[in-house]
């Protein structure tokens, strides 16, 4: 694209003699900034950028890429570049595939303005998601969790964001040139992306130039990955959990965003970091548990203390000894070697020094919200189905911010088989004593008793629960349902690991056999066939409703366990932290008029 769509040279840049100007809206600069730094821009020729909304002054003979989503907005603005002359030449580039009205709508702007000249190319790049690292991208689309669980939306309004989310995978199968097999629960919203994706690739792969005949020819010898996909109800805790990993905690406490994050440096003053593959120690550390990290660093920091002194006693000359001739071309090797050295180790003190300074301003914040054990609490509670009194109390009358205390409390309700009345009202008593908000926490207890009187009633009644259900909350509480079981397993494997493990290896499985199958290259009738159950090499995984780094992490492990290793992709609409999702979840409970409100009694 910056190489004018022309194809790149052999280092992978854009042409730099050619001089262009880039103009992207919010969206695809969100999009650019993980992959390209502002400094590597120059070495594609890129020597002026601009937010497309913006006033900008007209730069002749130099021609404009434009990277921008395909909206009604930004066409208006290009047009109206356009016809100012701003630029020589505009090389435009839409996310995605621009709808044809749209493009209407171009050219006959262009056509009025008289400018149609200046347009040398329109793209469709299928860009339209967020790659934060090469196993990791979200849609970057918010609320998508509040907006497929409100109960007052309606059916347009639910295909609007089902269309939205497929949309999205679109593209990232696009860039991947790959056709997968699909894989999902039965019900809810994972099921109704899962068929409109398929019948998505279904009407693509009918058109003769498509984005995925170079994988067609090959076919039998290229296997294909198969793409899972979940919704977030189908293991809620996940959202809540506070975790004491590196990268979850960096995430979640200190709001890592776009691969960056902003903390007090040490000498007073904010510090913006970038966490990306290029930091070996984020690559090599970052699913440690916080304590090893602490270790790694100081580790890092004596190594680097001793190759200093290496280098100093290397190029110290020897010890005041008679000097002699021959020693000299040893001595002339051994400056090389130091002069070279040089860059390496102050590239590896600048690693040190930045994760020191993040790891005091974790340090700070585990301490003084004791966030160590509100993970292994809740990590207990996720497996013994349950917490003591008296340590549930305490918890709550103790350290930890009101989301902290609010997150802990809705685990507490998941992980507890039943509903014990009495212990809820004194939660919420707790709560309410902390000044915490507690609809997410009404919420998801409606839910909860929704799935225990589920599980209680006989068949015929519980059809009855189920239609109610349905019609009060949409399409959620069958896949509610499914998380509850998931959620009390013992190991510490989470239940959607488990899951995408027996997906890929295809064995016979009782928790999936019940899942759906889709094969968009397969013709309608034959869906069950053989060869598409697996094992798969590589797998997708996308989280309808907002992912984490938690889960990222496992399925990750997972990938790594696996003999030989296999390769996961994790996706979502959107990262979450905890506490985004819990205001998600409050967002919720207000819409049903639960809460701190109490209702004037009318009755």
């Amino acid at each position: 694209m910056l190489n004018l769509n022309q194809p790149v040279n052999a280092t992978g840049t854009a042409n730099e003699e050619v001089y262009k100007i880039l103009i992207y809206d919010r969206f695809c600069q969100n999009i650019l900034s993980p992959l390209i730094h502002v400094k590597d821009l120059r070495k594609h020729g890129v020597t002026l950028y601009f937010l497309i909304d913006k006033d900008r002054k007209p730069v002749h003979d130099v021609p404009a890429v434009y990277f921008v989503q395909a909206s009604q907005q930004n066409i208006q603005r290009i047009i109206a570049d356009a016809s100012a002359s701003l630029y020589d030449s505009f090389h435009l580039n839409f996310s995605s595939s621009i709808p044809r009205a749209l493009l209407e709508d171009l050219a006959s702007g262009m056509l009025n303005s008289d400018s149609i000249q200046r347009i040398s190319k329109v793209h469709d790049q299928y860009l339209d998601f967020v790659t934060l690292e090469d196993n990791l991208f979200s849609l970057a689309q918010k609320s998508s969790y509040v907006q497929l669980n409100d109960p007052k939306a309606g059916d347009r309004e639910i295909e609007e964001i089902i269309e939205r989310i497929v949309n999205g995978l679109f593209c990232v199968l696009a860039t991947l040139g790959v056709v997968p097999i699909i894989r999902c629960p039965r019900s809810g919203p994972a099921e109704m992306v899962a068929s409109a994706l398929d019948q998505k690739l279904r009407d693509h792969l009918l058109s003769k130039n498509n984005l995925f005949s170079e994988g067609g020819n090959f076919a039998s010898s290229f296997q294909r990955p198969i793409l899972c996909i979940f919704d977030r109800n189908f293991e809620l805790s996940v959202g809540i959990q506070h975790d004491f990993r590196y990268r979850p905690l960096v995430h979640d406490v200190l709001g890592l965003k776009l691969n960056r994050l902003s903390v007090q440096g040490e000498k007073g003053g904010m510090k913006s970091f970038e966490l990306d593959s290029a930091d070996p120690f984020w690559v090599a550390n970052g699913w440690l548990e916080f304590p090893e990290v602490a270790v790694e660093i100081e580790t890092q920091l004596n190594k680097y203390k001793k190759d200093v002194e290496e280098v100093n006693k290397r190029t110290g000359g020897n010890d005041g000894a008679e000097f002699d001739g021959t020693d000299l071309i040893g001595n002339t090797k051994h400056l090389m070697n130091a002069v070279n050295s040089l860059p390496e180790l102050t590239e590896r003190k600048q690693v040190i020094d930045k994760h020191t300074n993040i790891a005091t301003v974790l340090l700070g914040e585990i301490k003084e919200r004791s966030l160590d054990s509100y993970a292994k609490k809740e990590n207990d509670m996720m497996i013994r189905g349950g917490i003591d009194r008296s340590e549930l109390m305490g918890v709550l009358k103790g350290k930890g911010s009101k989301m902290d205390k609010l997150r802990f409390a809705i685990i507490y309700l998941i992980s507890s088989e039943t509903i014990n009345q009495s212990e809820v009202e004194a939660v919420e008593a707790a709560l309410r004593e902390s000044e915490v908000d507690i609809s997410a926490f009404q919420y998801v207890k409606k839910i909860k008793s929704l799935n225990v009187s589920l599980a209680s009633a006989n068949s015929a009644s519980r059809n009855n629960i189920v239609d109610w259900a349905e019609k009060l909350y949409g399409q959620s509480i069958s896949a509610v349902t499914a998380g509850v079981k998931n959620l009390l397993s013992n190991d510490r494997q989470l239940a959607l690991t488990r899951t995408v493990e027996a997906l890929v290896e295809g064995r016979p499985n009782p928790e999936i056999d019940s899942y759906l199958m889709f094969d968009p290259r397969a013709p309608k009738s034959s869906s069950g066939s053989n060869h598409l159950k697996g094992p798969f090499k590589e797998a997708i995984v996308f989280m309808i409703g907002g992912g984490n780094y938690m889960e990222y992490g496992s399925l990750q492990e997972l990938a790594k366990r696996q003999q030989p290793v296999k390769h996961v992709i994790y996706g979502t609409t959107e990262i979450l932290t905890g506490d985004e999702f819990v205001e998600q979840l409050a967002l919720l409970g207000q819409k049903m008029g639960l809460g701190n409100t109490v209702a004037p009694s009318t009755h």
